[in-house]
């Protein structure tokens, strides 16, 4: 017997030891009557097997009662089962969309609002396109790699839900097949967009990327993901997403060159998450590709931090002010509350 809040499912097996029970008769003694053997009349008994057309009609000419007696228990006991299996799958989701920040999806639209735990489990189902919510545990952040920006603790759920948005909005970018070579060599094309406003750079890079068989995303921020960018193969194309939440440009740059870095470098092969290593290796890339270090050590000798200096040699080395910027205040050249207006801030998506 199976049973959950609203539902029991009793199954055949239960009436056919109650016969055998009247009757006088073992279970040994009964598979030999029925013609076969221990073992399945055991399963049978305890609902384990199905009972068949064949099994219906032998405990027929066994036990008298007729065929479509035992067919219509199997049948009852069949939907009794499903139900009570759905029913208990149900509040083991209940539970857990209770750790998903499912009110904070809603408010950016990836799913409906609701307060109805069934309407939450029925929409987190469909967006994380699983049968049960339980799965996403063998699916969460399967080799991905991200970089996180603060936080004291990563929420699983929340970065899961970020990439699986991130998955749905590259489906609808049309990508060539995945060509890292050819990326990598596109890396001064993608450097020179720097320079230029999201209105026109946006396209441009998506453009770039997809002939290397790389789909870009900009996806809004989730709280409780603290993600700056992920990347991670879905089929035959590889996503790269990033988070969009008044991000300024140097942040922006440094986050897309840190993720170009782990499909270069194939981190993203792999069903563990990103090393402690590869993580820092990738800061490292998209810092000295951004304004490479021979560059960097040349504006810093010179000494002189001011406005008009950091304007002219990031025109010089053709990257935007905000970026050059971004790393003085990062090294502690400068403090972060001066020059401000050079640290554009993006409106993307």
């Amino acid at each position: 017997m199976y049973e959950s809040k609203n539902y029991i499912a009793i199954p055949p097996g239960a009436t056919i030891k109650e016969q055998l029970e009247t009757r006088g008769i073992t279970q040994k003694e009964f598979a030999l009557r029925m013609g076969l053997s221990e073992k399945h009349i055991s399963e049978l008994i305890n609902g384990k097997v199905e009972l068949t057309a064949n099994v219906a009609s032998r405990l027929a000419s066994v036990l008298g009662l007729p065929a479509t007696f035992w067919q219509n228990l199997e049948a009852n006991y069949r939907s009794q089962l499903q139900k009570v299996q759905e029913e208990l799958h149900m509040e083991a989701d209940m539970e857990l969309a209770k750790k998903i920040p499912y009110s904070k999806m809603a408010n950016l639209g990836w799913v409906e609002k609701t307060r109805k735990p069934v309407e939450k489990v029925d929409n987190l189902r469909k967006f994380f396109e699983v049968a049960e919510l339980i799965i996403i545990d063998n699916l969460k952040m399967p080799g991905i790699a991200f970089r996180v920006n603060g936080g004291d603790e990563d929420n699983d759920y929340a970065l899961a839900a970020w990439a699986q948005k991130a998955k749905c909005e590259a489906r609808k970018i049309n990508t060539k097949g995945i060509n890292i070579p050819k990326l990598r060599r596109s890396l001064e094309k993608v450097r020179a967009l720097t320079t230029e406003s999201p209105s026109e750079f946006c396209n441009q890079l998506r453009d770039i990327l997809s002939e290397c068989g790389v789909a870009i995303v900009f996806v809004q921020h989730l709280d409780g993901s603290y993600l700056q960018g992920a990347s991670f193969y879905d089929g035959k194309r590889i996503v790269l997403g990033l988070s969009v939440r008044g991000k300024t440009a140097d942040i922006f740059w440094f986050s897309l060159f840190h993720e170009l870095y782990h499909i270069l470098e194939g981190h993203i092969n792999h069903q563990e998450s990103t090393t402690a290593e590869q993580e820092k290796s990738a800061d490292i890339f998209a810092r000295d590709t951004l304004i490479p270090l021979e560059k960097y050590n040349e504006f810093i000798d010179r000494g002189s931090y001011d406005r008009e200096s950091i304007c002219s040699y990031a025109e010089k080395i053709g990257i935007a002010p905000g970026i050059l910027l971004g790393r003085l205040q990062k090294e502690n050249k400068l403090g972060f509350n001066v020059y401000q207006d050079l640290k554009v801030k993006y409106k993307i998506g």
